[in-house]
């Protein structure tokens, strides 16, 4: 049989939908408190209640020590060698206490800690179950509908939750006690307690209503891919099948409609417009523009732009009510789309299939410099890799004190290879390498070497850019000849420019008298 403790706290935790775990660890720490207010801050005080008799044991963190001058914080070693056979001076031996006359504040206190704690563990608790809920829909009841910012606090029962007046649908009214659907937007943390912000704009708002009306695409049959919104006015859905068989445009609308009647009732009469989602991309934009049938349409991939052509008397219906059918078909598909009917487009015939043979002529071109750049720029990471590890090799010839002796032939030897070497580099340093250009019509760029990708000459550009950068080194070399190998780094660095459509050189000059580097771009 339970004791009068346990029911009351089996019902307070029914009351605030609460673990009898979290009551008894916030009584815990308000007798705590309440000790420490009564008897002394400076204590370790642990105590511990029976979830059964909720008897409390109140113990106190004491210091062994050979005379007390503080009973509050010390113990003599004899008591405490009593309490724990193994304590010896220093240590610290927990002593129980049987506080006396802990007074009217102290009660008072452990009340109001209890309750604070119960609110902060009901906080977390109703933080905890929403943080879960984000991008989900909720139904709620409107209880207040403020004046001037009018946002509208709708009650979740533990929660409340606010609609921004940014949220909310264009031309929506809400009354007290009306019942809400809302997209739980975002969830955070206050010291009031969670703030729950939904929203009747959302996108995704229409996705969770499709999931619930539509089976298809709950069950994963029908698969949502894009969604374009003017909250209010009208959407444009595409969804495609992911089962052979299955129509999704007729899964969503339904039998004469009702699936997404129920969705438009809900969205205060908002169009949606149900289309079919491809992967080509001409056939997307097609769709995209129902209810119009498009007659033919053009893609320029570079610009990003359709050119999409309908019959005549269908033209009005294909821009819709102020462009909004196809300003929500280019937000749908992601690309630019201009209307044309055929009359006009007749007229226009010569300048379009200019513009599309120009568009694809762009496109191959583009493709092809990417292509040979990064070719390009793969050769140049090689050989600049080739010229960094004979870098390091040279730079790894130290002195040895303990290594053999060099003979005087070997010594005459490397005297030549050097001396052979530095007029080698002198030369190299005096000729001025002249940048190299595939197209020799294109105008030159100021202040950027530039190689266009495919150039016959590219190997023997690279070949020129290395010397060119060993030169450069050995005019800053230190005298000593025995740390020659150690400052040479690569000074040249390729990148491809897509402004450019071209391969840039960037040198490093290192100044002299100076240790920093700067870096310029080389004409």
């Amino acid at each position: 049989m339970k004791s009068e403790f346990e029911r009351a706290i089996t019902q307070l935790s029914a009351d605030r939908n609460l673990a009898p775990e979290v009551i008894l660890e916030a009584i815990e720490q308000s007798l705590v408190l309440a000790y420490k207010k009564h008897f002394g801050a400076t204590q370790s005080v642990v105590v511990k209640i029976d979830p059964h008799t909720g008897a409390a044991q109140v113990y106190v963190m004491k210091q062994v020590v050979d005379q007390v001058l503080d009973p509050m914080l010390e113990i003599e070693l004899p008591a405490a060698r009593a309490l724990q056979p193994t304590a010896k001076v220093g240590d610290l031996v927990e002593v129980e206490e049987h506080p006396e006359n802990f007074g009217r504040i102290a009660a008072q206190t452990a009340k109001q800690v209890i309750t604070q704690r119960i609110k902060e563990a009901e906080r977390d608790t109703v933080y905890a179950e929403f943080e879960g809920r984000v991008g989900e829909i909720i139904n709620g009841v409107v209880r207040n509908v403020d004046a001037r910012t009018h946002n509208v606090t709708i009650s979740l029962g533990k929660a409340e939750a606010v609609l921004p007046r940014g949220e909310q649908i264009p031309g929506e009214h809400y009354r007290f006690n009306q019942r809400v659907r809302a997209y739980v937007d975002d969830v955070s943390r206050d010291a009031r307690g969670p703030q729950i912000t939904v929203s009747r704009t959302h996108p995704d708002l229409l996705k969770r209503l499709l999931e619930l009306e539509v089976p298809e695409i709950a069950n994963g049959i029908v698969e949502v891919k894009r969604i374009a919104r003017e909250p209010g006015y009208r959407s444009k859905i595409a969804v495609a099948a992911l089962q052979s068989g299955v129509d999704p445009v007729g899964s969503c609308v339904g039998m004469r409609g009702v699936r997404i009647q129920n969705i438009v009732n809900e969205l205060s009469g908002e169009k949606i417009d149900v289309v079919e989602w491809s992967s080509d991309e001409r056939e997307f934009i097609s769709n995209s523009l129902s209810p119009a049938k498009a007659v033919q349409v053009l893609l320029d991939n570079v610009e990003r732009l359709a050119i999409v052509i309908v019959p005549d008397r269908a033209l009005s219906l294909a821009i819709g009510k102020e462009g909004q059918n196809a300003r929500l078909a280019a937000k749908l598909t992601g690309w630019r789309i201009d209307i044309k009917s055929e009359t006009e487009a007749a007229e226009e015939a010569e300048v379009l299939a200019q513009q599309l043979a120009e568009a694809e002529e762009r496109s191959r071109q583009l493709e092809e410099q990417r292509r040979a750049a990064a070719e390009l720029l793969l050769q140049a990471e090689a050989l600049m890799d080739a010229e960094s590890e004979l870098d390091q090799s040279e730079a790894d010839l130290v002195w040895d004190e303990t290594a053999e002796p060099v003979t005087e032939p070997e010594v005459a030897a490397l005297e030549v290879d050097e001396e052979l070497e530095l007029e080698h580099e002198q030369e190299e340093a005096d000729v001025e390498p002249e940048p190299l250009v595939a197209d020799a019509t294109a105008e030159p760029v100021d202040e950027v070497e530039a190689v266009e990708p495919g150039a016959e000459q590219d190997e023997e550009w690279l070949r020129q850019a290395a010397s060119e950068d060993a030169g450069e080194e050995g005019e800053d070399e230190d005298e000593d000849d025995g740390e020659r190998g150690r400052g040479r780094k690569k000074g040249r660095r390729l990148e491809y420019d897509e402004r450019l459509g071209r391969v840039v050189a960037r040198k490093q000059h290192k100044q002299r008298g100076r240790r920093d580097w700067s870096t310029d771009w080389e004409e």
